[in-house]
């Protein structure tokens, strides 16, 4: 009798076939299905909402074709996963780890070839990946496309940039999805790299609300030997289709078996807040890959940067061009008188840091061959050991030491990726020998070698393979103009940090960022992982430095303080002059408390595209710390202090001044003081383009 039932069973599951699975807490409800073609589609529900109706999965083949039909299911494995891991460094101090798992095997009858779908049901999203076990039918093939779908049930406000393949630095467009536009990102002339292939691909992750109040992240985790995953969409349909970052030849990803993809992520809740809060994207991430974490350190820095970028200082030591970093004697080139990184000036930043108890200095154009490499697409810029003839390498490391502040190196590519790897080994060297224990790595131009991009499959296995040199020479790193992140920063606690998105630094030299920006990024880039957005400017009008400099930060000076709360980094720097720092030392003693290493995080409030309020426990302390931030639009909230321990603590407000504006002024603020409990309410109100710092210091 069973072995009949086993044997109605597997004809049952080869035939169409449809199940359904829930999360957790039964709030989801995932099904999937063949038809009788044999394509395979999968849905989603919450609390009986649709969030992705009947979606396609699949791939299409360079030299095996289709991988997308003809498949039955062979067999169904189910399982249920509970922990609590504790994280290295991150917004909380332990992450909870629970779902329903669901191992779909197919196989491929034209073929006799296999492929594992893998749910993962979360009690707030799903992940799904694909795994192609080892066969003797699929060794080593090349993928044409993936064909992931998300179809949704409406035509949902969204949150986007568009899906470049060599920039995310772009301001965010809110609409609805029949009305994206990826093409007006050729407008965006402050881009040096654009890579757009149509007028409707966008970046992810993407933020959605649909009409009936769902709020839905769609992203990846753990992106690993494998392109960018960006999302075309059908603005008839609302169906997002998957798009991967090609090579040159039109190729997507070059694998072997066995292998698995990324997850494709989807967080899903009635509420904004909890988008905020949800650590989906971690748990699909491995565990750490470093076994020692202790040398891994969360950091407050300073740096030589911000005066380039308005035009004090310059990284480059002289005004030439045709340079090569071979031939040139840089020792007698005649200097501009503008060069920033120079050895007195990064001793007085140094003093700085020490004064105020920074963890470390940022020093950038320290070394030779900034003079002519921008734009013109050179192998061979920068050797990453040479420092210029007024920067004393030797001298700045002993004084370093002798100050206990750690030095971060800049290791500016010019996007010459082959000729930094070649250079790599003795780099680190030279780093390790003059106390630099971070390197801040950038990617600026068009990618060597020629023809790859910033998000295909050939760069996101080198900025792996500089994590894991690093992590060997215990070096942690803070990328820029690279991927942006995926969760790995748990399987790589080295990767402290990324920019991967429009910066503060916009706001110098172009139209900046809208007062909207803060408000978005994160629900969108900050979903993946924290990124380094260097908050706290002060000196919020360019035409400070030179009157011809219209340009300025588009916020107040309240809302530079927030965003040390609401932009998370755990290497996390006070972005401005030092100088401008001493001009406001009330104001700056906020950054000088705020921690950049959390124990637990609660989102009190939170509209994409509208405002932000979160705080945070320290994770040395029972202090906690709350930033809040708004768009254009002033706004009120009268705030429950009900996230703070049992006790009384000192809050301290740095609020926006009752005559403070974005635009007409920026740099009025107000500091309050009292004693408050968690049974307190504190009103707060935010200027336009405004924000709102507050310390609660434990009595």
């Amino acid at each position: 009798m069973k072995k009949l039932l086993l044997i109605a069973l597997i004809l049952f599951l080869k035939s169409n076939f449809s199940q359904n699975y829930s999360s957790p807490d039964s709030n989801f409800q995932l099904s999937f299905s063949t038809n009788e073609k044999g394509e395979f589609y999968y849905q989603l529900k919450y609390k009986d909402k649709f969030v992705v109706k009947n979606s396609r999965l699949g791939f299409v083949m360079n030299d095996n074709g289709d991988f997308f039909s003809s498949f039955e299911i062979e067999n169904v494995k189910e399982n249920y996963f509970n922990e609590k891991w504790s994280t290295v460094w991150g917004e909380v101090d332990s992450i909870l780890n629970q779902y329903n798992e669901v191992k779909v095997t197919l196989k491929q009858v034209s073929s006799n070839r296999f492929l594992i779908i893998t749910f993962r049901i979360f009690n707030d999203g799903l992940g799904l990946r694909y795994d192609f076990p080892k066969q003797e039918n699929l060794k080593y093939f090349i993928v044409k496309d993936e064909l992931t779908e998300f179809s949704l049930s409406g035509n949902h406000k969204a949150f986007w940039i568009p899906g470049d393949y060599d920039s995310q630095e772009y301001t965010y467009t809110t609409s609805k999805l029949s009305e994206v536009n990826s093409s007006k990102g050729l407008s965006f002339d402050d881009i040096i790299v654009k890579s757009i292939p149509g007028n409707n691909f966008v970046q992810t992750p993407l933020m959605l609300k649909s009409d009936d109040g769902l709020y839905i992240n769609i992203h990846e985790a753990a992106l690993l030997d494998y392109p960018v995953m960006y999302l075309e969409v059908d603005k008839q349909n609302f169906v997002l289709r998957t798009h991967l970052c090609p090579d040159v030849f039109g190729n997507k990803a070059y694998l072997q078996t066995p292998f698995n993809t990324p997850w494709r992520t989807i967080i899903v809740s009635e509420k904004a807040e909890k988008i905020l809060e949800s650590n989906l994207i971690l748990n699909l991430n491995e565990p750490s890959k470093i076994e020692d974490v202790s040398w891994i350190k969360p950091q407050k820095y300073i740096g030589i940067w911000w005066g380039m970028h308005v035009g004090l200082y310059s990284w480059n030591y002289a005004d030439l061009d045709n340079t090569r970093i071979e031939t040139t004697d840089w020792q007698n080139l005649k200097p501009n008188g503008k060069h920033g990184a120079t050895t007195e000036r990064t001793k007085r930043y140094i003093d700085f840091a020490a004064k105020y108890g920074f963890d470390a200095v940022l020093i950038e154009g320290w070394n030779v061959g900034w003079e002519d490499w921008f734009g013109h697409w050179k192998e061979d810029v920068f050797d990453f050991i040479t420092p210029y003839p007024d920067f004393d390498v030797e001298e700045v490391s002993n004084y370093s030491k002798a100050k206990s502040v750690n030095l971060i190196m800049h290791h500016e590519t010019s996007a010459s990726v082959t000729n930094y790897e070649r250079r790599l080994d003795e780099a680190f060297r030279f780093l390790k020998n003059y106390n630099y224990n971070s390197i801040k790595t950038g990617y600026v131009g068009r990618i060597i070698p020629r023809g790859e991009h910033h998000d295909g499959q050939w760069m996101v296995n080198h900025f792996t393979r500089v994590l894991e040199k690093a992590a060997k020479e215990k070096i942690c790193i803070d990328s820029h103009e690279s991927v942006r992140p995926t969760g790995l920063h748990r399987t790589y606690p080295n990767w402290l940090s990324a920019e991967a998105s429009r910066g503060n630094e916009f706001n110098a030299w172009s139209e900046g960022n809208p007062p909207e920006h803060e408000t978005i990024l994160p629900f969108t880039r900050l979903i993946g992982g924290p990124m380094d957005y260097t908050p706290g400017i002060f000196q919020l009008r360019m035409d400070y430095y030179s009157p011809e400099n219209k340009f300025q930060v588009h916020t107040t000076l309240a809302k530079q303080l927030a965003l040390f709360v609401i932009m998370y980094s755990p290497v996390q720097m006070a972005a401005d002059l030092p100088e401008n720092y001493e001009r406001f030392p009330d104001a700056f003693q906020f950054i000088v408390d705020v921690p950049v290493n959390w124990q637990k995080k609660k989102v009190l409030s939170a509209e994409p595209g509208d405002f932000i309020v979160i705080a945070r426990k320290d994770r040395n302390s029972d202090n906690w710390f709350l930033g809040a931030v708004t768009d254009e639009n002033e706004r009120e909230f009268n705030l429950s202090l009900g996230f703070l321990d049992e006790g009384n603590y000192e809050a301290t407000l740095y609020c926006d001044s009752n005559d403070a504006n974005w635009k007409t002024n920026p740099m009025s603020y107000k500091i309050e003081k009292r004693f408050v409990t968690n049974s307190d309410k504190i009103k707060i109100r935010l200027a336009e383009g405004g924000g709102c710092a507050i310390s609660f210091i434990k009595k």
